[in-house]
């Protein structure tokens, strides 16, 4: 056995701990009993310090010096030395970090998500705020292990989205608010006179259902490779490439919210089905900071799948012109008088809403911002957990111009906090403007492919981005990834073109 095979091989038996804790958290959000919660929890923390203890172990470099030896003389594209490179940043990274520490986060997971859905069925924040206030004292002394020159952010950004800093995202986002900020001040006015009383119409959930798995099938999702279920915040989880499971919940007063949230988790599991076999249970296809199994290169560039998926294919024109009749004929009375034109209009309007996962493309980047805004606030300590609903209430009202009608629908909302993802929100909005590099790329590389979505053709799209993206799992960093496929670095002029280009149609400027 050569040193190379050596090391696959102990990282294979660590992806496969990896897919434990991932199972142990699929099924938690979707089939375990309320009361199962804090045992969970204890299982998932022994799991992730066996996994942690195993990866940060004396026998871990021992298996990296051998094959970075084997491997130096291979290229730079060399999944091999890109594997074993990985690997050595996060072992490097990791050994700062307290195994105790690991796995106390892992454990208040559990707990955390159990209180959190409890606390917004219940409208009350105070039932969450205890395992909050722990939970951000952990992220504290995480950010303290991992290390950071100027913002503890940084530190937990390097987990989400390796590149990233504070500093580049609030020049980001400043970017963002300038382009924004007309195409609101002219699409919000202009929603008002848009027709949408039928998406406030009863929707049964099977119906919703079957039409979005429909088209999740018809994008290139493969059910012989997962499943759909129902939970209380949309996601998508994998155990390896053959094994990748999404989630959606049902509105039945508003049926897009499930739509598009199932075409968003789609755009997830197409990442994950389109990883190359070759790297099944490697260091590729494992988030080795975070200890799960996970195929794609940030949370950044997955978000930009989900987002291409839902908003740049699922929210367009010529979608709807093509599948309407189908949504028509599971939705007969829902729909009755309205074409295929009066429900893109629709779904398309743009509204100041406090819900984050029912927000418009223009107000959508929004919502993250206050959500980071707030992150960095209770990293560095000028917020505490007890004043956040009221400084989110604040900020909604900064960037929104409303009031959210209670905690449910504000601070409560997102299940991020409840486990442990503070730092991961601006991954949303990074994956917004990767989608549209990537999106503008594939159209320039192949010709005919606007004509093929407009039929519902969807081959040569998921071609594409499984050659430049999906099939390389994490080999290659963020910034590395755009370059390669897109010719260019992060950046917010396609994703601003983008919504111009759309919302001038919808909502033209007066001359």
């Amino acid at each position: 056995m050569t040193a190379y095979e050596e090391f696959q091989g102990y990282f294979a038996e660590l992806n496969d701990l990896c897919c434990v804790i991932n199972l142990l958290t699929w099924d938690a959000r979707t089939q375990m009993p309320p009361g199962g919660a804090a045992a969970r929890g204890r299982q998932v923390a022994t799991v992730t310090r066996l996994a942690n203890e195993r990866f940060v172990s004396d026998t871990t470099g021992r298996l990296l010096d051998a094959a970075e030896a084997e491997v130096s003389g291979e290229g730079p594209d060399s999944y091999r030395a890109r594997s074993v490179a990985q690997a050595r940043e996060a072992y490097t990274l990791l050994r700062r970090v307290p195994t105790e520490l690991m796995s106390g986060i892992a454990e208040l997971k559990m707990v955390a998500q159990q209180a959190w859905q409890e606390a917004r069925v219940a409208n009350d924040f105070g039932r969450f705020a205890p395992d909050l206030s722990r939970m951000v004292e952990l992220n504290r002394r995480l950010a303290e292990a991992i290390g950071y020159q100027e913002h503890p952010y940084d530190a937990l950004l390097q987990r989400y989205e390796p590149g990233m800093t504070a500093a580049r995202l609030r020049g980001l986002f400043a970017t963002l608010r300038e382009g924004i900020a007309p195409l609101l001040a002219r699409a919000a006015p202009g929603s008002e006179a848009v027709r949408a009383d039928f998406l406030d119409r009863d929707y049964p959930e099977e119906q919703q259902r079957a039409f979005a798995l429909e088209i999740a099938q018809a994008f290139g999702y493969d059910l012989n490779r997962g499943r759909l279920d129902r939970s209380a915040h949309p996601f998508e989880i994998s155990f390896t490439r053959d094994d990748v499971r999404i989630t959606t919940r049902y509105n039945r007063r508003y049926a897009p919210a499930a739509l598009f949230g199932l075409f968003h988790e789609t755009g997830h599991a197409l990442y994950e089905q389109g990883v190359d076999p070759a790297l099944a249970r490697g260091p590729l296809t494992t988030d080795l900071l975070d200890l799960y199994a996970v195929g794609g290169t940030s949370y950044g560039t997955h978000e930009s799948q989900s987002r291409l998926w839902e908003n740049m294919v699922g929210r367009s024109r010529p979608f709807w012109q093509l599948h309407f009749a189908a949504l028509q004929r599971h939705f007969p009375e829902q729909l009755t008088g309205v074409d295929a034109e009066a429900f893109y209009r629709a779904a398309n309007r743009v509204r100041r809403s406090p819900i984050r996962v029912e927000a418009d493309e223009v107000t959508y980047n929004l919502h993250i911002m206050l959500r980071v805004e707030i992150e960095m606030a209770l990293l560095e300590g000028s917020l505490a957990v007890a004043d956040l609903p009221a400084a989110w209430n604040a900020g909604v009202r900064e960037y929104l111009e409303i009031d959210p009608p209670d905690d449910s629908r504000g601070v409560l909302q997102d299940i991020h906090w409840s486990t442990g993802l503070i730092g991961s929100f601006p991954t949303y909005t990074v994956g917004n403007v990767m989608a549209a590099q990537f999106f503008a790329a594939a159209r320039r590389a192949t010709p005919g492919l606007d004509t093929a979505l407009a039929r519902g053709d969807y081959a040569p799209l998921r071609g594409w981005l499984t050659e430049n993206v999906y099939r390389h799992g994490r080999a290659y960093s963020p910034d590395e990834l755009l370059n390669r496929a897109t010719g260019a670095s992060l950046d917010a002029g396609p994703y601003l073109a983008y919504l111009r280009g759309k919302y001038d149609d919808l909502f033209p400027p007066q001359a």
